[in-house]
């Protein structure tokens, strides 16, 4: 409304400054903008919002602390990384997903400034002059220099609102854009951490694979001795060689993954991935933070991918305006126009120039259209419904992913201390069973059975602190990763009736 008043009243200033003031001309002048002035608010927009009923607490929640509540926007430091800490300020500044997602914000925001220019009239200044000769059969030659200046205003009065819905449509799917910034910054630092992680797991597995590799080696030595002495049969020599053949088999491929996470993890930080490499070599030294989720009905305003989702939706009710608006069958559009002219070239006689102006008012009304416009008004009426569909959606895989994240992380948390004691038995079993082997008193494949399962348990227990560490990145991600979607930024609400 400000805005209308605003530019009316400079339409005003400049009609009243450029034509003549004959008292005749005085009061229609008026009348035209204060009802041009009234116009801006004759189709308000009213946005009901959207009903959703969020539940009253998680089915996985666990107990909650003002610690675990505060969601830090650089949730990423309490990993205790600094090499983790590097990597996501490399993605941050290098990554082409975030760079291109800074582009259609601006591109956005380029829409919003050129939807904004409908609203102010537009001002056209045009100056000439020619010179020329006629020549005639009987008068001879005679001059034909021509000078002239003038100003033209045009401007479309917005009588059913069309213009500044379409401009607050724009600002909100600028809004919109700046969202889904958000949420891509989120992914590519959840990413980032993620592939960090898988770097260091393939390493520590690449360690314990080693490891064993040792320990098989070491027990065919055994076993060759005893063979020697008459103490095992060739078959077992046999079975112990395969065993170690089989160990040292597992350590190509893992080299081989662990190269290509090294790749993937250069990509996701925008590095080259030729040559890139990190320092970390296992997951011990990284924190596993705590974090409990707030109550289902916070998330909404939590996560960037919902408020760019309620941002669109809010779009579409203004586009719903536009296409009812161009039902309506009344266009007023008003022009004026003043210039000086002279018979002389090069602007030297427009000192005493001969004057002209005009003002004009035109009304433009649609006969007969075929039904598209009322076609215009379904779609946009379809497409709103579709987009908020599409929220429903969004807010549901919401209250879903997390929901899944905090069960990630109990079940995580739960699975590696079960995982810690089974390694710990199965390392004493090897013990025992290499003991009593020298001994003679087990067989081989007692002894064979002991260093399959310690292998297994120490794989397992390093893909389980994988698994908790995953978890926390997703329970991070699921609920926004600390973003707060801030009132004072969001889109301007369109105006209530």
């Amino acid at each position: 409304m400000k805005i209308m008043k605003t530019t009316m009243a400079f339409v005003l200033r400049a009609l009243l400054c450029a034509l003549p003031r004959p008292p005749a001309l005085r009061r229609p002048l008026l009348c035209v903008a204060a009802a041009a002035t009234l116009a801006g608010c004759a189709l308000p927009v009213t946005h009901p919002g959207t009903s959703f009923q969020a539940p009253a607490d998680w089915r996985e929640a666990a107990e909650r602390t003002p610690a675990d509540l505060a969601l830090e926007a650089d949730w990423w430091r309490r990993f205790d990384s600094t090499e983790l800490e590097a990597l996501v300020a490399d993605a941050l500044a290098g990554s082409p997903d975030l760079a291109e997602a800074t582009e259609r914000v601006v591109q956005a925001e380029i829409a919003a400034r050129s939807a904004g220019a409908a609203l102010f009239p537009t001002v056209n200044l045009d100056a000439a002059t020619t010179l020329g000769r006629v020549r005639g059969n009987a008068s001879g030659a005679a001059n034909a220099d021509k000078s002239a200046v003038g100003l033209g205003i045009s401007y479309e009065i917005d009588v059913w609102g069309s213009n500044i819905a379409n401009w607050k449509a724009a600002r909100i799917r600028y809004d919109a854009t700046r969202y889904d910034y958000e949420a891509t910054r989120l992914s590519l630092v959840a990413g980032v951490a993620n592939a960090y992680v898988q770097v260091l797991t393939t390493r520590a597995r690449l360690a314990i694979a080693r490891d064993n590799l040792a320990i098989a080696e070491r027990l065919f030595t055994i076993v060759e001795a005893r063979y020697r002495h008459g103490a095992a049969s060739a078959l077992d020599v046999s079975r112990q060689r395969a065993q170690v053949l089989a160990q040292r088999d597992t350590i190509a491929p893992m080299q081989a993954q662990e190269r290509q996470s090294l790749r993937a993890l250069a990509i996701l930080a925008g590095r080259l991935p030729q040559g890139f490499d990190v320092s970390g070599r296992d997951l011990d030294p990284l924190a596993i933070p705590t974090v409990a989720a707030p109550l289902p009905s916070e998330l909404l305003a939590r996560r960037p991918d919902l408020a760019a989702a309620e941002a669109r939706l809010a779009a579409a009710d203004a586009d719903i305006v536009i296409a009812r608006a161009a039902l309506f069958p009344l266009t007023l559009s008003l022009g004026a126009s003043a210039g000086v002219s002279s018979g002389k070239f090069g602007l030297v006689g427009l000192t005493d120039p001969l004057r002209a102006a005009n003002l004009t008012v035109s009304l433009m009304q649609a006969i007969f259209d075929g039904g598209r416009l009322r076609g215009q008004v379904e779609t946009s009426e379809s497409q709103r419904r579709q987009t908020l569909e599409t929220y429903r959606r969004a807010a549901l895989t919401a209250l879903k992913e997390t929901e899944d994240a905090l069960s990630d992380v109990t079940l995580s948390q739960t699975q590696e201390v079960s995982q810690l004691a089974i390694r710990a038995e199965n390392e004493r079993a090897l013990r025992l069973s290499e003991l009593r082997y020298r001994e003679g008193s087990d067989t081989l494949s007692t002894l064979l059975d002991a260093q399959r399962n310690l292998f297994s348990a120490q794989d397992s227990l390093v893909l389980q602190r994988q698994a908790r560490l995953n978890a926390a990145v997703g329970l991070y991600k699921a609920l926004g990763g600390g973003w707060l979607l801030d009132p004072a930024q969001a889109a301007e609400p369109l105006p209530a009736s």
